[in-house]
């Protein structure tokens, strides 16, 4: 499994927005069916509110790819 870092400067991210920042999706309609048919966990367990709020410390697996946001 691929392992890649977010920075984020903010307080949080939403999930769609960091699939997006981290290239593991092309747009946000595409962000939104992956995360509504269950294809990405959060922190290991399956999400699918695109709207979920990330923090530094947290991580989003899709495919083989896992994003952790610093």
């Amino acid at each position: 499994m691929k392992q890649q870092t977010v920075k984020i400067e903010t307080e949080f991210i939403r999930l769609d927005a960091l699939l997006k920042l981290a290239h593991l999706v092309s747009s946000g309609g595409e962000a939104k069916i992956r995360i509504q048919d269950g294809q990405v966990r959060v922190n290991g367990e399956v999400c699918t509110m695109r709207g979920k709020k990330l923090r530094p410390g947290d991580s989003a697996d899709l495919l083989d790819t896992t994003v952790t946001v610093e």
